[in-house]
């Protein structure tokens, strides 16, 4: 329910801070005093078109905040309208987008306007609407289709999966077996074939390679370097004889002349170990192109050969699992998609049934709030299933039997429509909404008509928290909590009126003399007859 609403400068209100209490909450006040202001709020809340002259002049923008408590939930929604037209939401505290905004509130508040084609014009709610006033018979009808329909997406879902016919996929599964089957053959090492280029480009120079360590162990041999390091040692040696502290130096000579003679020897050795023969290059070479040409199939390195074996071996595996089930699949398909069309129409016929119930109770109900004959049809037409069913529901409705019924957004004006609401609400039963507002819902209603629609909005408010605005006493008469809005020159004031002041405010209504001793009389008679009148 709405448990809170602050308005600040909002129109003519500079602020106003009103709990309306749960049940009927009647809004009422002189013609001009503002009294929709408080409507309009909870349309800014709902998601409505900010417009910069809804900003008042005290102050720089517009602010309206609610509190709600739905299921023991309490969650706080604000919107804020500068004088450019942009507007800010909030979610408890925490920005949000006006659609989030929308959405949240118009999951707990149905707002019932004068030219809002509301939420009777949606087939989505129509249905949801009439599914609520459902019997057991049409709730296991319901959950029967809802099954039926859960397996044929699940069985839709793996058709996708399967991406085409069986024989494509068998020739997915054949090609992807081959390709597994090419890598594995090749017996790949990630990283080989930058080791074959190595040894390739060894075994391509190897003469080159041959010269050069002779040429390398000449250098360090006895027509080389070894004379010339025998100096230099023979001349430290001698230093070191003379002044011991040089010792270091002639160490150091010695262990270089060691380093240069294990490197003449490696250097030797290595040439000596090199061997050119023409069938290991060719070995090489035919590894190379081996590889070059799976690297040109599935991948630039090796490595991405190896990762693209992997991953066609396990679609090979995904694909086995597939054609296993696809042997039965088209004829799953089959069986649950007669399975829907046969639920599909039982569906439709409890929704016909149960939509002639409610159509027939809401014209009772329209009858007591001042139409004489009016018609109501809920149009059931068949369209593709869906997860609610195969039905496309709509609702026709004509003002007198004599007029053709048609949809509800071309023929029901804003006092009908407001009627009709109730009236349908009425008779199928709770809503989904927690707070129901209505606007000039009692156009056109007067006399005992108007004691039975303030009987009737009692009555809606028993299960939810009804919100209107109202010109009639006799709809005020009944409400639990009771606001007078009144205008003062160029400012309106909000208020929620008890007692004395109430009775007050229904005789101005009843006769346009709040003072009058008769009026007077008249109100509190008319207080006394809803009270003991409420449902």
């Amino acid at each position: 329910m709405l448990e809170e609403l602050i308005v600040s400068n909002l129109g003519l209100i500079e602020h106003a801070a009103i709990e309306p209490s749960a049940g009927l909450v009647a809004v009422t006040g002189e013609t001009g005093a503002g009294k929709t202001l408080l409507l309009g709020a909870l349309g800014l809340l709902a998601g409505d078109t900010a417009r910069k002259d809804v900003v008042g002049p005290f102050g720089g923008e517009s602010t309206v905040q609610a509190r709600f408590s739905v299921d023991g939930e309490e969650r706080v929604v604000v919107r804020r309208v500068s004088k450019r037209g942009r507007s800010k939401a909030y979610i408890d505290g925490m920005m949000a987008s006006v659609r989030e905004l929308s959405e949240a509130a118009r999951r707990t508040v149905e707002i019932v306007g004068q030219h809002d084609h509301l939420r009777l014009m949606s087939g989505s709610h129509v249905r949801a609407l009439l599914d609520g006033a459902f019997d057991d018979d049409a709730r296991l009808a319901a959950a029967e289709y809802a099954s039926a329909y859960d397996e044929l997406r699940e069985l839709r879902s793996l058709a996708e999966q399967l991406g085409g016919d069986r024989h494509s996929l068998e020739r997915e599964l054949e090609m992807s077996r081959f390709q597994v089957g090419e890598i594995e053959a090749a017996s790949l090492v990630a990283n080989e074939d930058d080791t074959l280029a190595a040894d390739a480009s060894t075994y391509r120079n190897a003469a080159s390679i041959v010269e050069a360590l002779a040429a390398g162990a000449d250098a360090l041999g006895p027509d080389g370097i070894e004379p010339l390091m025998d100096r230099v040692l023979i001349a430290l040696e001698r230093v070191r004889t003379f002044d011991p502290r040089r010792e270091t130096l002639a160490k150091q000579a010695l262990d270089i002349a060691t380093l240069l003679a294990d490197l003449r020897t490696e250097v030797a050795g290595a040439a000596e170990g090199m061997v050119e023969d023409p069938a290991d290059l060719e070995r090489l070479e035919r590894r190379i192109a081996e590889l070059g040409d799976l690297k040109r199939k599935y991948g630039d390195s090796v490595a991405d050969v190896i990762a693209f074996g992997e991953t066609a071996s396990q679609r090979a595996d995904e694909l086995e699992r597939l054609l296993a089930t696809a042997a039965d699949l088209e004829v799953s398909l089959q069986r649950t998609e007669t399975l829907v069309r046969h639920t599909g129409t039982e569906l439709s016929k409890h929704r016909s049934r149960v939509g002639r119930r409610v159509a027939g109770d809401a014209v009772a109900h329209l009858c007591e709030l001042g139409f004489e004959s009016p018609l109501i049809e809920f149009s059931i037409l068949p369209t593709e299933p869906g997860p609610s069913g195969s039905d496309r529901v709509e609702i026709l409705f004509a003002s007198s039997t004599e007029l053709e019924p048609k949809p509800v957004s071309r023929v029901a004006s804003g006092g009908e429509l407001s009627r009709l609401v109730l009236a349908i609400r009425l008779a199928a039963g709770p809503s989904d909404t927690a707070v129901a507002a209505f606007d000039e819902i009692d156009a056109g209603v007067g006399g005992t008509a108007a004691l039975a629609l303030g009987r009737k909005l009692a009555s809606l408010a028993n299960y939810r928290q009804v919100l209107c605005v109202t010109h009639l006493p006799q709809v005020a008469a009944f409400a639990d909590t009771h606001i007078v809005v009144s205008r003062d020159g160029d400012t309106t004031e909000v208020a929620e009126v008890n007692g004395e002041a109430r009775i007050e405010e229904l005789s101005r209504m009843l006769a346009g003399m709040p003072e009058s001793k008769r009026g007077r009389e008249h109100a509190a008679e008319l207080l006394a007859t809803a009270g003991a009148d409420k449902p």
